[in-house]
């Protein structure tokens, strides 16, 4: 299985997406993602979820302790919802330290590795989206 890089994407790359409610209810890339990528990406220590959060991963030492557990996520969230949490966690929490993983504008204390571009592609997000939504209690 091959993975792109978190951080790959390139700020041509964003697709337009239209959010209804508190979620957004198409797939960035027209198709659902693959849990199992999504399960390696939000495992990356390098710039997603593990760094923050903690979870069903008992093999993972050393989760994160700063945000909610993800135990039981695809029961507390549906598709849509997880989904524009990854893309912009602020339109939930203007003060939350999650970041915008797809976006790239008025952004503050962005990373110089991520100027102008979005942490995730649109297939990451929808693998991770894939991933979360399994996480049932």
């Amino acid at each position: 299985m091959t993975l792109a890089l978190a951080g790959s994407a390139k700020a041509e790359d964003l697709v337009p997406y239209k959010i209804v409610g508190d979620g957004i209810a198409e797939s960035l890339t027209g198709s659902a993602g693959d849990a199992a990528r999504g399960r390696t990406l939000v495992l990356a220590r390098t710039t997603t979820c593990i760094l923050c959060h903690s979870g069903p991963f008992p093999e993972t030492r050393f989760q994160g302790d700063l945000a909610p557990d993800l135990t039981g996520a695809g029961n507390r969230w549906s598709v849509s919802q997880l989904r524009l949490r990854l893309v912009d966690a602020s339109r939930f929490n203007p003060q939350t330290i999650m970041p915008s993983y797809y976006r790239n504008d008025d952004l503050v204390r962005v990373g110089r590795n991520f100027v102008g571009k979005p942490i995730l592609s649109a297939a990451e997000i929808e693998d991770i989206v894939a991933y979360l939504a399994t996480l049932r209690d």
